[in-house]
C-alpha cells in the first residue's frame, strides 16, 4: 500500500524526488542569495517614480567567507608593527671599521739589593707578601658586571671573562712559561695585532713594541723550572665604555712563582720567589665581543728579581737562589743609533717584596 501522501501509483519514473525534485537544479540557496550582487527592490519601491527593477549590492561585507582575510591582514600589520619596533629597540650595529694600535709596552727589571733568599717553596710563600694570595686562576677575581648606556650586562660579563681568559693563557699555563706554543693566546688577539705578536715571540727586540715579555711570562727551561706548580696570584680589574662602540677593560695583577734552577746541580732543590706584575689595558668592540678575542692596548710591567743588565725581551731572566744583582745597569743607550730606541728601564727590588729570613 501506497505511503501516505504518495500518488497511488507510487513515484512517477523518472522522477526519483518526487515533483519537487524536477526544479531543485534552479531552487537558490540562502548562501548564493547572500553572495548576489543584485537585489531586487519590494514592490513598495518600484512603484515609486522612475524607479529601477533591482539595485546594486555592497560589493564588500564582512560575511563569513572574509574573515580569514581580515584576520591575514591583522596579523599582517602587527608583523609590521612588531618589526618597526624590533628594530627601533635593537637597531643594526654596523661593523667596526677601526683598527687597533699597536700594543705599547714596557717591561721593567727589578733588582734585589742582596741575595736572593732561597729554601723550601712552601716556607718561602708563607713568609713573603704572597702568603694570603690564592692559587692559579681563583686568585684572578671579576667584578661585579652591571649593564652601562650602550652595553647590556652580558655583554660587559663577555668582555671581563675574555681579560681573564688572557691572563690565565699568558701567565699561569705551564707550556707557555716553559717557552713552549703560545697559539692559544694568539687566538684571543684582534688578527689587526697578530702580526706584531708573531714578530715578538719570533724576534723579540726591547723596542716597546716588541718584546716577547711585553704579551707573555716565559722562562727558559735550560736555566729555570717552576719549583711549585702553585702559582700566587692577587690583583683587580675594572672596566669602563670607552664609547659607544667599545669597552675598556684595566687589570693589575701580581704573579708569584717559586723557581730552582733547571738540572740537577748541588743548589737545585733551592727554590725561590720570582714576582711578576702585570698592568695590562684591553678594549674590546662589538665584534670583539662577539668572537671572544680583545685588542691589547697597553701593557706595563715589572719582574724581579733580576739583574738591570738582563735582557728580558724574549724571557724573564730570575735570579736565583743566593744569587746577587751586579752592579751594571741597563744596557747603554746610543742616542746617536738611527732605528727604534732601546726602552731599557730598571728599578731596585725592595727588601720587603722578598720572604723574610725566617723563611731560609
Amino acid at each position: 500500500m501506497a505511503g501516505r501522501g504518495e500518488p497511488p501509483e507510487g513515484t512517477p519514473e523518472g522522477l526519483p524526488g518526487g515533483g519537487d525534485d524536477e526544479y531543485r537544479s534552479v531552487v537558490f540557496d540562502e548562501s548564493f542569495v547572500r553572495a548576489a550582487r543584485l537585489q531586487e527592490f519590494s514592490a513598495q519601491e518600484r512603484m515609486r517614480e522612475h524607479a529601477r527593477a533591482v539595485r546594486s549590492r555592497p560589493n564588500w561585507s564582512l560575511r563569513a567567507s572574509s574573515k580569514p582575510a581580515v584576520a591575514l591582514v591583522l596579523l599582517l600589520l602587527i608583523a609590521f608593527s612588531t618589526a618597526i619596533y624590533m628594530g627601533i629597540r635593537h637597531p643594526y650595529q654596523p661593523p667596526s671599521t677601526s683598527h687597533p694600535e699597536p700594543l705599547r709596552m714596557t717591561v721593567i727589571p727589578l733588582a734585589p739589593q742582596g741575595p736572593v733568599p732561597g729554601g723550601d717553596a712552601e716556607q718561602l710563600f708563607a713568609h713573603s707578601p704572597a702568603a694570603q694570595f690564592r692559587i692559579g686562576g681563583s686568585g684572578i677575581n671579576l667584578p661585579s658586571a652591571t649593564r652601562t648606556e650602550h652595553f647590556s650586562e652580558a655583554q660587559v660579563m663577555n668582555a671581563l671573562s675574555i681579560a681573564k681568559d688572557y691572563l690565565v693563557k699568558s701567565s699561569l699555563d705551564p707550556d707557555v712559561l716553559a717557552g713552549g706554543p703560545v697559539r692559544q693566546i694568539r687566538v684571543l688577539l684582534d688578527p689587526d695585532l697578530m702580526a706584531q705578536f708573531d714578530q715578538s715571540v719570533a724576534a723579540p727586540v726591547d723596542d716597546g713594541r716588541h718584546s716577547a715579555t711585553g704579551w707573555l711570562v716565559r722562562f727558559d727551561p735550560a736555566k729555570v723550572v717552576l719549583a711549585d706548580p702553585q702559582i700566587r696570584v692577587q690583583g683587580s680589574m675594572s672596566y669602563a665604555e670607552s664609547g659607544p662602540d667599545a669597552l675598556d677593560v684595566a687589570t693589575d695583577f701580581v704573579f708569584v712563582y717559586a723557581v730552582h734552577p733547571a738540572g740537577n746541580g748541588p743548589h737545585t732543590n733551592d727554590a725561590s720567589l720570582f714576582t711578576v706584575r702585570r698592568e695590562l689595558h684591553f678594549r674590546l668592540d662589538r665584534d670583539d665581543l662577539r668572537l671572544n678575542r680583545t685588542e691589547l692596548q697597553a701593557s706595563t710591567v715589572e719582574a724581579g728579581p733580576q739583574a738591570c743588565s738582563a735582557d728580558v725581551a724574549a724571557q724573564m731572566r730570575p735570579l736565583l737562589a743566593g744569587e746577587r744583582a751586579s752592579a751594571q745597569g741597563p744596557a747603554g743607550t746610543d742616542p746617536y743609533a738611527t732605528g727604534p730606541a732601546p726602552e731599557s728601564v730598571c728599578g731596585t727590588l725592595a727588601a720587603g717584596a722578598q720572604p723574610s729570613p725566617a723563611a731560609g
